[in-house]
C-alpha cells in the first residue's frame, strides 16, 4: 500500500532554551506549519498528526492546529512515548514516522526516500540516525506501529519516556532495522532550531532559499551564515 505510514509530530512550547520556538514565524510560517508543509509533500504519507501535551502552555499549538485544520492528538507533557502509543491506538496505518516540530526544512525527498525502503523492505523500523550522518534537523524514525505498542511496555527509563525509540536501539539485535546513511558525513551540522542562533540561522537560510531544496543547498547557506 502506497500511503501505509502516518506521520506524528512532537510539538511542545515549553523549550528552555527557547520557549515557544514552534509556533516562532520564519517567514510566513510558523516553524510547525514549515515542518508540517514538507511532510504534506510527501507521496507516502497517508495522514499527519501533531502530538503535544495536556499542558495548557500547549493550548497555543492546539489553537493554531485548529485555525489550520491540523490534526492532532493530546498526551503527557513529560512522557512523550505515551502520546505515541495513544496516537497508534488511534491511527489507521501499519507504520508512523517520528518527526520533531523544530525541523523546518525536513526535507521531503529525505521523507520519501526511507518511507520507499519502509514499503520495499517491510522493517520493524526505518532510521537515519542509527548510525548519525545526516544534520540535525534532518532526523526520521518510522516505526511498525503493532511492534511500538507491544515493545512499549518494556519501557524503563527516563530516556525511553522522553525519546521514544532509544528501547530499539539498545535491544537492535531484537529488531529488523533498517539504517539509512548518507554519503557525507554531516552530523555535526544543525539545521533544527534550539535556540535564538539557530533561530536567526533559519532565518537566513529560508530568505534564500529557493523552491528546489535540496540539502546540498541548505549546508552551503548554513556555512554562509557561520560566516556573517
Amino acid at each position: 500500500m502506497l500511503k501505509d505510514i502516518t506521520a506524528l509530530v512532537q510539538a511542545r512550547t515549553s523549550s528552555k532554551r527557547l520557549p515557544g520556538k514552534v509556533l516562532k514565524n520564519i517567514g510566513k510560517k510558523t516553524i510547525l506549519e514549515m515542518v508540517l508543509s514538507n511532510i504534506s509533500n510527501s507521496k507516502y504519507i497517508r495522514e499527519i498528526i501533531v502530538l503535544t501535551s495536556f499542558s495548557k502552555s500547549d493550548d497555543k499549538i492546539i489553537n493554531l492546529c485548529k485555525k489550520k485544520k491540523f490534526k492532532f492528538i493530546r498526551g503527557p507533557l513529560n512522557n512523550v512515548s505515551l502520546r505515541y502509543l495513544i496516537a497508534c491506538k488511534k491511527i489507521k496505518t501499519n507504520y508512523f514516522m517520528r518527526v520533531s516540530a523544530d525541523s523546518p526544512f525536513i526535507l521531503t525527498s529525505l521523507v520519501d526516500k526511507l518511507s520507499l525502503k519502509v514499503k520495499e523492505k517491510s522493517p520493524d523500523m526505518a532510521t537515519n540516525i542509527l548510525i548519525k550522518s545526516f544534520p540535525k534537523g534532518q532526523s526520521i524514525e518510522i516505526l511498525n506501529k503493532n511492534i511500538f505498542m507491544k515493545y512499549y511496555y518494556k519501557f524503563k527509563t527516563k530516556r525511553d519516556f522522553e525519546h521514544v525509540t532509544p528501547y530499539f536501539y539498545r535491544n537492535r539485535k531484537k529488531f529488523k532495522i533498517f539504517s539509512f546513511r548518507n554519503k557525507t558525513n554531516y552530523k555535526n551540522i544543525n539545521l533544527s532550531v534550539d535556540n535564538f542562533i539557530d533561530y536567526k540561522r533559519s532565518q537566513y537560510i529560508n530568505k534564500k532559499l529557493t523552491k528546489n531544496i535540496s540539502l546540498k543547498k541548505l549546508i552551503k547557506l548554513y556555512y554562509e551564515f557561520k560566516k556573517i
